[in-house]
Protein backbone atom coordinates (compact mmCIF):
# COMPACT_ATOMS: atom_id res chain seq x y z
CA UNK A 1 0.00 0.00 0.00
CA UNK A 2 1.41 3.57 -0.99
CA UNK A 3 0.65 6.91 -0.14
CA UNK A 4 -0.85 8.95 -2.79
CA UNK A 5 1.12 12.39 -3.34
CA UNK A 6 -1.75 14.93 -3.26
CA UNK A 7 -3.16 13.41 -0.12
CA UNK A 8 0.50 13.33 1.82
CA UNK A 9 1.41 17.01 0.42
CA UNK A 10 -2.62 18.39 2.02
CA UNK A 11 -1.78 16.42 5.30
CA UNK A 12 1.57 18.07 5.99
CA UNK A 13 0.18 21.33 4.83
CA UNK A 14 -2.70 20.79 7.30
CA UNK A 15 -0.44 19.98 9.72
CA UNK A 16 1.67 23.12 9.27
CA UNK A 17 -1.28 25.01 9.53
CA UNK A 18 -2.92 23.79 12.53
CA UNK A 19 1.33 23.68 14.00
CA UNK A 20 0.92 28.16 13.45
CA UNK A 21 -2.87 28.17 15.62
CA UNK A 22 -0.81 27.38 18.58
CA UNK A 23 1.66 31.03 18.16
CA UNK A 24 -1.57 32.26 17.22
CA UNK A 25 -2.97 31.41 20.54
CA UNK A 26 -0.06 32.80 22.02
CA UNK A 27 -0.36 36.12 20.63
CA UNK A 28 -4.36 35.82 20.52
CA UNK A 29 -4.03 35.41 24.59
CA UNK A 30 -0.71 37.47 25.10
CA UNK A 31 -2.56 40.58 23.50
CA UNK A 32 -5.44 40.20 25.43
CA UNK A 33 -3.71 39.56 29.17
CA UNK A 34 -1.95 43.40 31.19
CA UNK A 35 1.25 44.63 29.90
CA UNK A 36 3.04 42.90 32.73
CA UNK A 37 1.50 39.54 31.96
CA UNK A 38 2.72 39.64 27.79
CA UNK A 39 5.40 37.62 27.60
CA UNK A 40 4.31 34.72 30.28
CA UNK A 41 1.29 34.31 28.66
CA UNK A 42 3.16 33.80 25.51
CA UNK A 43 5.63 31.39 26.70
CA UNK A 44 2.82 29.20 28.04
CA UNK A 45 2.00 28.03 24.52
CA UNK A 46 5.26 27.99 23.29
CA UNK A 47 6.56 26.17 26.63
CA UNK A 48 3.39 23.67 25.66
CA UNK A 49 4.36 23.08 21.84
CA UNK A 50 7.86 21.64 23.43
CA UNK A 51 6.74 19.67 25.89
CA UNK A 52 3.44 18.64 24.33
CA UNK A 53 5.02 17.48 21.16
CA UNK A 54 7.61 15.71 22.76
CA UNK A 55 5.31 13.76 24.31
CA UNK A 56 2.99 12.70 21.84
CA UNK A 57 5.52 11.38 19.96
CA UNK A 58 6.91 9.08 23.33
CA UNK A 59 3.68 8.38 24.39
CA UNK A 60 0.20 10.06 23.96
CA UNK A 61 0.11 8.86 19.91
CA UNK A 62 -0.08 5.54 21.05
CA UNK A 63 -2.44 6.21 24.19
CA UNK A 64 -4.88 7.65 21.75
CA UNK A 65 -4.66 5.84 18.14
CA UNK A 66 -2.70 2.70 19.61
CA UNK A 67 -4.79 -1.29 19.46
CA UNK A 68 -8.32 -0.62 21.43
CA UNK A 69 -8.53 -1.60 25.17
CA UNK A 70 -11.88 -1.97 25.34
CA UNK A 71 -12.79 1.24 23.67
CA UNK A 72 -11.74 2.92 26.77
CA UNK A 73 -7.67 3.46 26.09
CA UNK A 74 -5.10 2.93 23.19
CA UNK A 75 -2.39 0.43 23.46
CA UNK A 76 1.96 0.68 23.60
CA UNK A 77 2.54 -0.73 20.20
CA UNK A 78 2.96 2.92 18.60
CA UNK A 79 5.49 4.01 21.44
CA UNK A 80 8.33 6.43 20.38
CA UNK A 81 7.63 5.64 16.81
CA UNK A 82 7.15 1.90 16.76
CA UNK A 83 5.05 0.37 14.39
CA UNK A 84 5.02 4.21 12.66
CA UNK A 85 6.70 4.70 9.88
CA UNK A 86 6.88 6.11 5.79
CA UNK A 87 4.08 3.57 4.82
CA UNK A 88 0.60 4.29 5.04
CA UNK A 89 -1.00 2.90 8.19
CA UNK A 90 -4.17 -0.02 7.92
CA UNK A 91 -5.90 1.56 10.14
CA UNK A 92 -5.88 5.50 9.49
CA UNK A 93 -5.68 7.85 7.26
CA UNK A 94 -4.52 4.93 4.36
CA UNK A 95 -3.70 6.89 1.77
CA UNK A 96 -0.32 9.20 3.01
CA UNK A 97 2.61 7.91 5.41
CA UNK A 98 1.94 6.80 9.10
CA UNK A 99 3.88 9.36 10.17
CA UNK A 100 2.26 12.12 8.38
CA UNK A 101 -1.32 11.19 10.34
CA UNK A 102 0.33 10.80 13.67
CA UNK A 103 2.17 14.68 12.68
CA UNK A 104 -1.39 16.08 11.96
CA UNK A 105 -2.96 14.40 15.14
CA UNK A 106 -0.17 16.04 17.39
CA UNK A 107 -0.77 19.51 16.46
CA UNK A 108 -4.37 18.75 17.69
CA UNK A 109 -2.94 17.72 21.04
CA UNK A 110 -0.70 20.41 21.41
CA UNK A 111 -3.36 23.16 20.64
CA UNK A 112 -5.35 21.43 23.04
CA UNK A 113 -3.04 22.09 25.75
CA UNK A 114 -2.38 25.72 24.94
CA UNK A 115 -6.09 26.84 24.93
CA UNK A 116 -6.78 26.10 28.66
CA UNK A 117 -3.75 28.55 29.34
CA UNK A 118 -6.05 31.28 28.50
CA UNK A 119 -8.51 30.61 31.54
CA UNK A 120 -5.16 31.00 34.40
CA UNK A 121 -3.13 33.65 33.22
CA UNK A 122 -1.30 35.96 35.23
CA UNK A 123 -1.86 33.63 38.22
CA UNK A 124 -0.52 30.45 37.68
CA UNK A 125 2.97 29.20 38.53
CA UNK A 126 5.16 28.33 35.30
CA UNK A 127 6.31 24.73 36.40
CA UNK A 128 3.11 23.82 37.99
CA UNK A 129 1.54 24.46 34.34
CA UNK A 130 4.22 21.94 32.63
CA UNK A 131 3.81 19.79 35.04
CA UNK A 132 -0.24 20.08 35.03
CA UNK A 133 -0.02 19.74 31.00
CA UNK A 134 2.24 16.46 30.98
CA UNK A 135 -0.42 15.15 33.24
CA UNK A 136 -3.26 16.41 31.58
CA UNK A 137 -2.29 14.99 28.04
CA UNK A 138 -1.66 11.97 29.15
CA UNK A 139 -4.66 11.35 31.54
CA UNK A 140 -7.53 13.44 29.89
CA UNK A 141 -6.93 14.03 26.00
CA UNK A 142 -4.90 10.84 25.15
CA UNK A 143 -7.93 8.93 26.44
CA UNK A 144 -10.67 11.00 24.98
CA UNK A 145 -9.14 11.25 21.47
CA UNK A 146 -9.25 7.24 21.62
CA UNK A 147 -13.12 6.96 22.32
CA UNK A 148 -13.91 9.21 19.64
CA UNK A 149 -11.16 8.86 16.87
CA UNK A 150 -9.58 5.78 17.74
CA UNK A 151 -10.51 2.22 16.06
CA UNK A 152 -12.63 1.01 18.61
CA UNK A 153 -13.37 3.98 20.55
CA UNK A 154 -16.44 3.95 22.55
CA UNK A 155 -18.04 6.98 21.77
CA UNK A 156 -16.71 6.09 17.98
CA UNK A 157 -19.01 2.79 18.18
CA UNK A 158 -21.86 4.54 19.40
CA UNK A 159 -21.95 6.69 16.16
CA UNK A 160 -20.88 10.17 18.12
CA UNK A 161 -19.63 12.69 15.48
CA UNK A 162 -17.23 14.64 15.59
CA UNK A 163 -15.02 16.03 12.70
CA UNK A 164 -11.92 17.89 14.17
CA UNK A 165 -12.16 17.79 17.82
CA UNK A 166 -15.92 20.16 18.88
CA UNK A 167 -15.35 17.11 22.31
CA UNK A 168 -12.03 16.15 21.69
CA UNK A 169 -10.35 19.59 21.62
CA UNK A 170 -12.96 22.29 22.70
CA UNK A 171 -15.14 20.61 25.34
CA UNK A 172 -12.40 19.15 26.70
CA UNK A 173 -10.27 21.95 26.81
CA UNK A 174 -13.18 24.34 28.04
CA UNK A 175 -14.57 22.07 30.37
CA UNK A 176 -11.13 21.44 31.72
CA UNK A 177 -10.31 25.36 31.94
CA UNK A 178 -13.02 25.77 34.27
CA UNK A 179 -12.27 22.73 36.68
CA UNK A 180 -8.65 24.74 37.38
CA UNK A 181 -10.24 28.12 37.75
CA UNK A 182 -12.34 27.22 40.62
CA UNK A 183 -8.93 25.79 41.71
CA UNK A 184 -6.54 28.90 41.75
CA UNK A 185 -9.61 31.20 42.86
CA UNK A 186 -10.01 35.00 41.10
CA UNK A 187 -6.74 37.32 40.29
CA UNK A 188 -6.11 39.66 42.77
CA UNK A 189 -8.45 42.70 42.58
CA UNK A 190 -10.65 41.13 40.06
CA UNK A 191 -13.53 41.84 39.56
CA UNK A 192 -12.98 45.96 40.90
CA UNK A 193 -9.71 46.07 39.36
CA UNK A 194 -9.36 47.33 35.50
CA UNK A 195 -8.18 44.40 33.85
CA UNK A 196 -7.70 45.89 29.97
CA UNK A 197 -5.94 44.12 27.26
CA UNK A 198 -2.34 45.07 26.00
CA UNK A 199 -2.33 45.35 22.69
CA UNK A 200 -5.88 44.72 20.66
CA UNK A 201 -3.72 44.67 17.14
CA UNK A 202 -2.04 41.51 18.85
CA UNK A 203 -5.43 40.02 19.41
CA UNK A 204 -6.55 40.61 16.25
CA UNK A 205 -3.26 38.95 14.65
CA UNK A 206 -3.40 36.19 16.54
CA UNK A 207 -7.10 35.87 15.53
CA UNK A 208 -6.51 36.04 12.19
CA UNK A 209 -3.40 32.92 11.96
CA UNK A 210 -6.11 31.10 13.74
CA UNK A 211 -8.39 31.46 11.32
CA UNK A 212 -5.97 31.16 8.65
CA UNK A 213 -4.49 27.59 10.47
CA UNK A 214 -7.99 26.32 10.97
CA UNK A 215 -8.61 25.32 7.79
CA UNK A 216 -5.94 22.85 8.28
CA UNK A 217 -7.91 21.96 10.82
CA UNK A 218 -10.98 21.07 9.75
CA UNK A 219 -10.21 20.94 6.34
CA UNK A 220 -7.14 18.54 6.88
CA UNK A 221 -9.56 16.73 8.76
CA UNK A 222 -11.32 15.00 5.93
CA UNK A 223 -7.70 12.92 6.10
CA UNK A 224 -7.60 13.66 2.16
CA UNK A 225 -7.48 16.34 -0.88
CA UNK A 226 -10.96 15.63 -1.89
CA UNK A 227 -14.35 16.95 -1.54
CA UNK A 228 -14.71 16.33 1.33
CA UNK A 229 -12.08 18.63 2.65
CA UNK A 230 -13.38 21.64 0.09
CA UNK A 231 -16.85 21.14 1.86
CA UNK A 232 -15.28 21.77 5.51
CA UNK A 233 -12.98 24.53 4.08
CA UNK A 234 -16.21 26.63 3.20
CA UNK A 235 -18.15 25.64 6.02
CA UNK A 236 -15.40 26.99 8.08
CA UNK A 237 -15.23 30.26 6.39
CA UNK A 238 -18.83 30.95 6.36
CA UNK A 239 -19.56 29.79 10.40
CA UNK A 240 -16.57 32.29 11.54
CA UNK A 241 -17.73 35.10 8.98
CA UNK A 242 -21.29 34.92 10.06
CA UNK A 243 -20.18 34.76 13.54
CA UNK A 244 -17.83 37.47 13.91
CA UNK A 245 -20.35 39.88 11.79
CA UNK A 246 -23.33 39.06 14.54
CA UNK A 247 -20.79 39.60 17.78
CA UNK A 248 -19.92 42.85 15.87
CA UNK A 249 -23.74 43.65 15.57
CA UNK A 250 -24.40 42.55 19.39
CA UNK A 251 -21.43 44.63 20.34
CA UNK A 252 -22.53 47.74 18.19
CA UNK A 253 -26.30 47.66 19.58
CA UNK A 254 -24.75 47.52 23.45
CA UNK A 255 -22.37 50.62 22.45
CA UNK A 256 -19.97 50.31 19.50
CA UNK A 257 -18.39 47.53 17.04
CA UNK A 258 -15.74 46.35 19.20
CA UNK A 259 -12.46 44.91 17.30
CA UNK A 260 -11.75 42.43 20.47
CA UNK A 261 -15.27 41.63 20.67
CA UNK A 262 -15.53 40.88 16.95
CA UNK A 263 -12.36 38.82 16.34
CA UNK A 264 -13.81 36.86 19.45
CA UNK A 265 -16.48 36.21 17.45
CA UNK A 266 -14.85 34.65 15.20
CA UNK A 267 -13.34 32.55 17.10
CA UNK A 268 -16.60 30.98 18.51
CA UNK A 269 -17.57 30.53 15.21
CA UNK A 270 -14.89 28.30 14.03
CA UNK A 271 -15.10 26.49 17.48
CA UNK A 272 -18.69 25.71 16.91
CA UNK A 273 -17.79 24.70 13.10
CA UNK A 274 -15.38 22.16 13.96
CA UNK A 275 -17.21 19.07 15.21
CA UNK A 276 -19.53 19.80 12.24
CA UNK A 277 -17.11 20.85 9.24
CA UNK A 278 -17.22 17.11 7.78
CA UNK A 279 -20.89 16.51 8.55
CA UNK A 280 -22.95 19.38 7.32
CA UNK A 281 -23.55 21.77 4.10
CA UNK A 282 -21.77 24.57 3.56
CA UNK A 283 -24.90 26.72 4.36
CA UNK A 284 -25.53 25.07 7.40
CA UNK A 285 -23.02 26.95 9.16
CA UNK A 286 -24.38 30.25 8.53
CA UNK A 287 -26.97 29.58 11.46
CA UNK A 288 -24.34 27.67 13.70
CA UNK A 289 -22.20 30.75 13.58
CA UNK A 290 -24.67 33.09 14.43
CA UNK A 291 -26.13 30.97 17.43
CA UNK A 292 -22.29 30.42 18.52
CA UNK A 293 -21.60 34.19 18.52
CA UNK A 294 -25.22 34.51 20.53
CA UNK A 295 -24.20 31.54 22.76
CA UNK A 296 -20.59 32.88 23.93
CA UNK A 297 -21.45 36.39 24.11
CA UNK A 298 -24.15 35.97 26.50
CA UNK A 299 -21.55 33.04 28.45
CA UNK A 300 -18.95 35.93 29.11
CA UNK A 301 -21.85 38.35 30.36
CA UNK A 302 -23.30 35.56 32.75
CA UNK A 303 -19.91 34.04 33.84
CA UNK A 304 -18.01 37.17 34.66
CA UNK A 305 -21.16 39.98 35.35
CA UNK A 306 -23.63 37.48 37.23
CA UNK A 307 -21.07 35.05 38.82
CA UNK A 308 -18.05 37.14 38.88
CA UNK A 309 -16.49 34.10 37.43
CA UNK A 310 -12.57 34.75 37.19
CA UNK A 311 -12.00 33.06 33.72
CA UNK A 312 -8.91 35.12 32.83
CA UNK A 313 -10.04 35.49 28.77
CA UNK A 314 -12.97 33.78 28.61
CA UNK A 315 -12.10 29.95 27.65
CA UNK A 316 -14.86 27.88 29.12
CA UNK A 317 -17.39 30.47 27.58
CA UNK A 318 -15.92 30.97 24.37
CA UNK A 319 -14.51 27.01 23.74
CA UNK A 320 -16.37 25.17 26.20
CA UNK A 321 -20.16 26.59 25.62
CA UNK A 322 -19.13 27.09 21.75
CA UNK A 323 -17.99 23.51 21.40
CA UNK A 324 -21.45 22.32 23.10
CA UNK A 325 -23.37 23.96 20.60
CA UNK A 326 -21.02 22.85 18.07
CA UNK A 327 -21.42 19.39 19.16
CA UNK A 328 -25.10 19.79 19.52
CA UNK A 329 -25.56 21.58 15.80
CA UNK A 330 -23.32 18.53 14.31
CA UNK A 331 -26.45 16.33 15.09
CA UNK A 332 -29.28 18.82 14.08
CA UNK A 333 -27.54 19.64 10.61
CA UNK A 334 -26.06 16.50 9.82
CA UNK A 335 -26.78 15.44 6.26
CA UNK A 336 -25.96 12.21 4.38
CA UNK A 337 -24.99 13.60 1.68
CA UNK A 338 -22.04 15.40 3.01
CA UNK A 339 -20.31 12.76 5.77
CA UNK A 340 -22.73 10.12 5.52
CA UNK A 341 -24.76 10.73 8.88
CA UNK A 342 -28.30 11.79 8.29
CA UNK A 343 -29.34 13.96 11.01
CA UNK A 344 -33.02 15.00 12.39
CA UNK A 345 -33.73 16.91 8.95
CA UNK A 346 -33.44 13.27 7.16
CA UNK A 347 -35.87 11.81 10.30
CA UNK A 348 -32.80 10.67 12.91
CA UNK A 349 -33.55 12.71 15.60
CA UNK A 350 -31.50 9.36 17.73
CA UNK A 351 -28.12 11.60 15.60
CA UNK A 352 -28.93 14.15 18.32
CA UNK A 353 -29.51 12.09 21.77
CA UNK A 354 -26.08 10.26 21.08
CA UNK A 355 -24.35 13.76 20.18
CA UNK A 356 -25.74 15.03 23.51
CA UNK A 357 -24.06 11.88 25.41
CA UNK A 358 -20.96 12.72 23.99
CA UNK A 359 -21.26 16.10 25.10
CA UNK A 360 -21.82 15.01 28.79
CA UNK A 361 -20.04 12.50 29.09
CA UNK A 362 -16.61 14.16 27.44
CA UNK A 363 -17.56 17.21 30.08
CA UNK A 364 -17.94 15.14 33.30
CA UNK A 365 -14.66 13.11 32.69
CA UNK A 366 -12.82 16.25 31.44
CA UNK A 367 -14.06 18.22 35.13
CA UNK A 368 -13.43 15.67 37.22
CA UNK A 369 -10.07 14.15 35.98
CA UNK A 370 -8.46 17.72 35.99
CA UNK A 371 -9.75 18.62 39.50
CA UNK A 372 -7.97 15.44 40.59
CA UNK A 373 -4.61 16.70 38.74
CA UNK A 374 -5.04 20.10 39.52
CA UNK A 375 -5.35 19.15 42.98
CA UNK A 376 -2.65 16.98 43.21
CA UNK A 377 -0.33 19.76 41.66
CA UNK A 378 -1.33 22.00 44.12
CA UNK A 379 -0.31 19.53 46.97
CA UNK A 380 3.00 18.59 45.23
CA UNK A 381 4.40 21.90 44.10
CA UNK A 382 1.11 24.42 44.54
CA UNK A 383 -0.25 26.26 41.33
CA UNK A 384 -0.95 29.73 42.25
CA UNK A 385 2.17 32.43 42.39
CA UNK A 386 2.74 34.49 45.82
CA UNK A 387 0.57 37.89 45.98
CA UNK A 388 3.79 39.84 45.14
CA UNK A 389 4.91 38.05 42.09
CA UNK A 390 1.30 38.28 41.19
CA UNK A 391 1.45 41.93 41.81
CA UNK A 392 5.00 42.58 40.12
CA UNK A 393 3.42 40.40 37.29
CA UNK A 394 4.44 36.85 36.06
CA UNK A 395 6.79 38.51 33.03
CA UNK A 396 10.03 39.90 35.62
CA UNK A 397 8.61 37.07 38.48
CA UNK A 398 8.95 33.82 36.50
CA UNK A 399 10.78 34.87 33.65
CA UNK A 400 13.11 37.79 34.11
CA UNK A 401 11.71 39.48 31.49
CA UNK A 402 9.60 42.33 30.17
CA UNK A 403 8.06 42.66 26.78
CA UNK A 404 8.31 46.34 26.24
CA UNK A 405 12.36 47.17 27.83
CA UNK A 406 14.70 44.49 28.07
CA UNK A 407 16.14 41.61 30.34
CA UNK A 408 15.66 42.26 34.19
CA UNK A 409 19.08 43.36 34.68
Amino acid sequence: MSANTGDTAWILISSALVMLMTPGVALFYGGMARRKNLLSTIMMSFGIMGLVGIIWALWGYSLSFGSDNGGLIGGLNFVGFLNVGMEPSDTYASSVPHLAFMAFQGMFAIITVALITGAVVERIKFSALLIFSALWVTVVYSPVAHWVWGAGGWLSSLGALDFAGGAVVHINAGVSALALVMLLGRRKGFPVALMEANNIPMVALGAGLLWFGWFGFNAGSSLASDGLAANAFVATNLSAAAAGFTWMVISWLHHRPSLLGTVTGAVAGLVAITPAAGFVAPLAAIPIGIVASVVCHNSIVFMKKKLKFDDSLDVFAVHGMGGIWGALATGIFASSEIGGAPGPIEGNWEQVGIQVISIVVVAVFAFIATWILGKFVDITVGLRVGQSEETVGLDLSQHGERAYGGLLR
